[in-house]
């Protein structure tokens, strides 16, 4: 029997490792015992499969067998996959910051004490050969062993340390308070402006990432500013100009569709390759509410074809989404995505070469690696057609037909390995989007793409009012965080407004009741990332920043507002106020850093969610639900209940009427219903 245990393992990640020399344990009782009983530390790995510099370390490190037989020698060796065991992931980030006084990421290498599982070194990313300032992996390696057994005092005390923080942030989560105003808010707002680049878009420097939940909040704050007659367009601009540039850049595949993790640059040209289901859900949410602000065709035609790369790409035949496309082929990133001009040349009509070439910046330097080409929208489509006098519909279309043809020439070449797990709390976050876009663009294969993955989810992830957080080869496992409870809630709400289902409403109501019984802190309020059954772990966080995805706090709090609301439940509506009021401090240290916790409270200081409930006839529906969705509304959601259906006992008064009406509540406050879309609109 090998000594490497990650064969039976169902992630694709650890079993990029099954062959590695490495004695390989996943995370769980027979690792942490042989620990103990032989007194090794523990070298805890965590990465994910699409990770390019996991893959570097892999290949340099844990494929070498000198390097293996130092590990097995002196250390226990645990892989983790951070998409599966998020709640691992999560602690370890945040007692690497505590040790390294840096930022971690992945591959993360934390060396653990084998009885309680404290971290005494970390490290991310480690070359086999000394280069740009570090130590070559064997050398820590031979240290750290060498510190274990002959430094145990320091270490000691080091892991005391470490718990008085642990202690501190515990207390840090349950500080609630009554005391909360829209300070946080309008800081936030300053942030964004002060970060924005308003040559380039995005906040901040390179590395750029898109910040789905920062532009959000930016479309919420303008859409209020607005209403009072005091219209910001400076916030505004922050995320139109934004996602603008990101269309435009090469972090979104301009053949393919979809978005890429980060750019590299300044300029969004050049991305980390990987694509992720969860930055593509929010993105795709966005630029579909960015048509309703600003009707730029690049909005629209971005959003739809990052749906159809979706479900083209992403979509199992069973319904679930994927979680990631890697960033290498062939050992290579981004090797699957970059041509050279002579590539291209080969593959659409000659006559066609130098419009494409100036559209898609083939007629600029190559930009990738000084010899290739990630193409870009270099110029606007209209400036084209002005300089080479051109019909701009038939340019579209000619364009339109040599992406085909280079997108079918693409088709060929290695792909990238897929990632093709199920992740609850991913696939909600592109249920969510799906649904978005299939609603404001009246797109029924987006919405019943959606209603695949749920059915999807709740066939196999949902099992006597229990959810999972991982399924793969038909296996379910892993009971779920808050983040699946919190997202997938959240997700149903849209969808209900996309097209209303009794047993998604149900669905909802369940997962609402299981969220607070197992993942609410009564008494302090707020929620823990990981549920009262779950393992006991060293630290048991609630986490209220957002970080690559949206604070779990933030998207429960909202989602419980849309449900409490929606049902008039008082239950849902009381936790999530506990849940703003809980975080309040944490909010206050740096506000944008909340995004999606500051909408939760965007709600609740703006006296809860406008609902609509439209009953009648089904072809007037459609026509008001459709004047609604042109509409960017925050804090408004808008359902129809169709006629003849059996309604829960919280919608009973909301009945159809001989003419088609519209029932809508401010909050607990309700009006006389109406008659006319022109009349709901004047009072939302």
């Amino acid at each position: 029997m090998s000594d490497n245990h990650l064969a039976n393992e169902t992630s694709p990640y650890l079993l990029q490792h099954k062959d590695n020399p490495v004695h390989w344990y996943p995370w769980g009782e027979a690792a942490l015992k042989k620990a103990r009983d032989e007194n090794k530390p523990i070298l805890l790995s965590i990465g994910y499969s699409a990770c390019h510099w996991c893959h570097v370390m892999a290949h340099e490190s844990f494929e070498d067998e000198k390097t293996a037989a130092i590990m097995n020698e002196h250390f226990i060796n645990i892989k983790v996959d951070r998409e599966e065991r998020p709640d691992l992931d999560k602690i370890y980030q945040t007692t690497h910051s505590l040790l390294t006084q840096r930022s971690g990421g992945w591959p993360l290498t934390m060396f653990l004490t084998p009885d309680e599982q404290m971290p005494f070194f970390a490290g991310t990313y480690f070359p086999d050969e000394p280069r740009h300032g570090m130590p070559a992996f064997s050398v820590i390696l031979q240290r750290v062993s060498d510190a274990y057994k002959n430094d145990h005092g320091n270490i000691q005390q080091q892991n005391i340390a470490i718990k008085d923080v642990f202690k501190k942030i515990n207390t840090q989560d349950n500080n609630r308070t009554d005391k909360i105003n829209a300070m946080p808010i309008d800081i936030a707002k300053n942030q964004l402006k002060k970060n924005f680049d308003e040559k380039y878009g995005g906040f901040g420097a390179a590395p750029k990432f898109p910040h789905p939940g920062n532009i959000e909040f930016a479309f919420k704050q303008w859409a209020h500013s607005l209403a009072d007659h005091s219209e910001d367009f400076d916030i505004l601009n922050t995320a139109t100009f934004t996602l603008e540039k990101m269309a435009e850049g090469g972090i979104f595949d301009q053949l393919g569709g979809g978005f890429c993790r980060y750019s590299v640059d300044n300029q969004w040209q050049i991305p980390h390759f990987e694509k992720m289901l969860y930055d593509n859900g929010p993105l795709l949410s966005l630029y579909s509410q960015a048509y309703t602000i600003v009707e730029l065709t690049i909005f629209k035609e971005t959003a739809i074809e990052t749906a159809q790369w979706t479900m083209r790409e992403m979509q199992s035949k069973d319904g679930g989404y994927y979680s990631s496309l890697d960033a290498d082929s062939e050992h290579v990133e981004g090797k699957f995505y970059v041509w050279t001009p002579n590539e291209v040349k080969k593959h659409i009509p000659e006559e066609h070469y130098t419009t494409f070439s100036e559209y898609f910046g083939l007629n600029l330097p190559a930009n990738f690696e000084d010899k290739d080409w990630n193409l870009i929208k270099a110029i606007k489509i209209n400036k084209l057609a002005e300089k080479f006098d051109l019909d701009i519909h038939r340019l579209k279309e000619q364009l339109s037909s040599d992406r085909q043809l280079l997108l079918k020439a693409r088709s060929k070449r290695v792909r990238p390995d897929t990632d093709d797990k199920i992740l609850t709390s991913w696939n909600a976050l592109m249920i969510k989007g799906m649904s978005m876009t299939g609603r404001i663009f009246e797109n029924a294969s987006f919405i019943h793409s959606a209603q695949q993955a749920l059915n999807f989810i709740h066939e196999k992830l949902w099992n006597e009012n229990h959810l999972f957080a991982t399924h793969k080869d038909d296996k379910t496992q892993h009971n779920a965080y808050l983040d699946d409870y919190a997202f997938l809630l959240d997700a149903i709400m849209e969808l209900l407004q996309a097209e209303w289902n009794k047993d998604y409403l149900k669905f909802a109501t369940d997962l609402a009741e299981c969220l607070l019984k197992e993942f609410e802190d009564t008494e302090n309020g707020g929620f823990y990332f990981t549920g009262h059954h779950h393992e006991s772990l060293i630290l048991r966080q609630k986490n209220y920043a957002d970080d690559a995805i949206p604070s779990g706090n933030g998207i429960a709090a909202i989602a419980l507002l849309k449900l409490g609301y929606f049902l008039s439940n008082t239950h849902y509506l009381t936790a999530a106020e506990n849940a703003i009021k809980a975080s309040f401090d944490s909010i206050k240290q740096s506000p944008i850093a909340h995004a999606t916790l500051l909408q939760a409270l965007d709600i609740y200081l703006n006296n809860g969610m406008t609902t609509i409930i439209i009953r009648g006839d089904a072809l007037v529906a459609k026509e008001w639900q459709a004047s609604l969705n042109k509409k960017f509304k925050p804090n408004v959601q808008h359902f129809y209940l169709p006629e003849n259906i059996h309604l829960p006992i919280e919608l009973v008064g909301k009945k159809a009427l001989p003419e088609t009406c519209a029932y809508i509540c401010h909050g607990t406050s309700c009006s006389e219903p109406k008659f006319s879309i022109n009349e709901v609109l004047s009072t939302i």
